[in-house]
């Protein structure tokens, strides 16, 4: 900030009587590159937010507080960073057909001049707080000049030729090499569940599933694709020649002495391939069940099952909704010296030392009937077969829940009591699945509020009259909503938790499925028995603060 504009800036705050003129002059006297904002902060005067704030009021603008605030990241990367740094200014959003503009000083008209000149647009200042917006600036910028780099460096390297297409993707010092270390480097610190690397029309995309929603990171020339693509194949060990099939492979990395797996399937599509990237975390398998974000009477209810020796538990749900985190958190809890436990996976997501894991192969013959039948064989005393998915393999993990092992599996269905009654659609009889099943759990994820940023309120009661939501009559609780804040990218969510319903088998549950019950008798049994819904279970950590109505109703109703 120049002197000139530390002045203009200044008398603003004289005037609003947040500062005297003296400490204006201590101020403006200091000889260390501090804007005048700085400067004031550092002799305890007043801090850049409350200043911000009064020079929006003196000046009869906008105070936009920018550690809140969703900043378009096109609005925000159309300034080059050395301009934006020199100023101390950044575009947050096209709003009108004007440029908004968030300012420490928005008294310094030359900079919005040069502005209205660079971007052709009309500006309109709004104010934010020196040290939150050089914060801000210095974010947009990192990341767009690590995409910059290389993507530009890329282009430079792409050939027209087909023959020298691919000529250097597996040089680790190539700029795809770089790219690719890039997109999966910043994949793992940002949290990422699944990268998506997406071939459209005239360009490529690059998504990453943060908490379980989907967020584009950049867009790329298309020329950029199918050397990213065969480079990812090489890591993978998929057939770089292949480009009309699907194909799958996995690779490793460690970063920050966490070791991280790669699980990608690439499927080709009008445009070209789509690779999608699963990242699993090892550090996430060895969590235990009470890390999950279980309430203590379903928690209860599951590790009475576990504590059987015999009888089948189910895990359900739909793909992504942490079955196979909750079937190893399982296997934590049972496996140890004293007992043979054996998996059956397809794929093997996590690899464990000192655990005996099959991998499915059908076109070998090895399929999850197949191995099991061997698995029996070898005296086990838990069994893990990653999905029942055919009237073979679910007749056979029945029957070797009957006969003394304890089995433990997914299933594809909406809530617990449908688990019972699917089967049964397999083809299972329905007194083997009486007899087997001890507890079918039934799960979602949901986001967790930010701890930082989340905003306490008192919804209206009609509200929550329409969704079902328990209070009492004229005293609505107090509950919890996703604000926005720096620590969570401005989301309002950081990290996930599970929301369950546990169903356990009794014997007017056994007797009902031997019936015939449909899902929606047995569901009213087991209510009256005790168990507690997923809609229940949700609103039960809304009121504890965890999460917010509106992400329940988004995974659960």
């Amino acid at each position: 900030m120049s002197a000139a504009s530390g002045k203009r800036l200044g008398k603003v705050l004289v005037q609003s009587g947040l500062i005297t003129p003296e400490q204006l002059e201590e101020a403006l006297a200091q000889d260390s590159g501090l804007s005048l904002p700085a400067a004031l902060s550092s002799l305890g005067y007043a801090d850049d937010v409350k200043i911000a704030q009064e020079v929006a009021r003196a000046m009869g603008l906008v105070y936009v507080d920018i550690g809140t605030f969703d900043i378009d990241a096109n609005a925000a990367t159309s300034l080059s960073s050395d301009m934006a740094k020199r100023y101390t200014i950044l575009p947050i959003k096209v709003q009108d057909g004007e440029l908004v503009v968030a300012m420490a000083d928005p008294a310094n008209i030359f900079a919005i001049d040069d502005l209205r000149i660079v971007t052709g647009y009309e500006i309109r200042p709004v104010v934010a707080a020196e040290s939150e917006l050089l914060s801000a600036i210095e974010r947009f910028s990192a990341n767009q000049q690590n995409v910059d780099d290389m993507v530009g460096n890329l282009e430079e390297s792409v050939t027209v030729s087909a023959d020298d297409d691919d000529s250097d993707i597996s040089d680790e010092t190539a700029p795809v090499a770089k790219l690719m270390n890039v997109i999966i480097t910043e994949a793992i610190r940002q949290g990422a569940g699944d990268v998506y690397i997406e071939p459209l029309e005239k360009e490529m995309r690059v998504r990453f599933r943060i908490d379980g929603v989907c967020q584009e990171v950049f867009k790329s020339p298309k020329r950029m694709h199918r050397q990213l693509i065969s480079r990812l194949k090489i890591n993978s060990g998929m057939d770089i020649s292949e480009k009309r099939v699907p194909q799958d492979g996995r690779f490793g990395v460690v970063l920050d002495g966490k070791a991280i797996d790669f699980r990608v399937a690439v499927l080709p599509l009008v445009f070209g391939e789509l690779a999608v990237l699963r990242l699993l975390r090892r550090d996430s398998i060895m969590m235990s069940l009470e890390d999950l974000g279980f309430l203590e009477q379903p928690l209860e209810r599951l590790l009475k099952a576990l504590a059987l020796p015999y009888g089948a538990i189910l895990v359900t749900g739909p793909t992504g909704s942490g079955k196979s985190t909750t079937l190893y958190a399982a296997i934590n809890r049972t496996n140890d010296i004293t007992t043979n436990l054996i998996t059956v996976e397809d794929p093997v997501e996590y690899r464990l030392a000192g655990l005996s894991q099959v991998h499915v192969n059908e076109k070998a013959g090895l399929t999850f009937a197949a191995a099991l039948r061997s698995i029996l064989r070898q005296d086990p005393d838990t069994v893990m077969i990653g999905e029942i998915r055919d009237k073979e393999t679910g007749t056979i993990a029945i029957e070797a829940a009957l006969t003394g092992h304890l089995v433990l599996s997914t299933l594809h269905t909406n809530d617990a009591p449908s688990a019972v009654t699917r089967l049964t659609e397999m083809g299972i009889e329905p007194f083997l699945t009486a007899s087997a099943i001890t507890c079918v759990l039934a799960q979602r994820l949901a986001r967790r509020l930010c701890k930082e940023c989340k905003e306490e309120y008192t919804p209206e009661e009609s509200a929550l009259q329409r969704i079902g939501f328990p209070f009492e009559p004229g005293r609505p609780p107090r509950l919890f909503r996703a604000k926005g804040c720096k620590k969570c990218n401005n989301i309002g969510y950081k990290g996930r938790m599970g929301i369950h319903e546990v169903l356990t088998m009794s014997e007017t549950l056994e007797r009902m499925t031997v019936e015939n019950a449909t899902s929606d008798e047995l569901s009213r049994q087991a209510i009256a028995e005790g168990m507690k819904t997923l809609k229940e279970d949700g609103f039960a950590k809304i009121l504890l603060g965890q999460t917010s109505i509106e992400e329940i109703l988004r995974v659960v109703v």
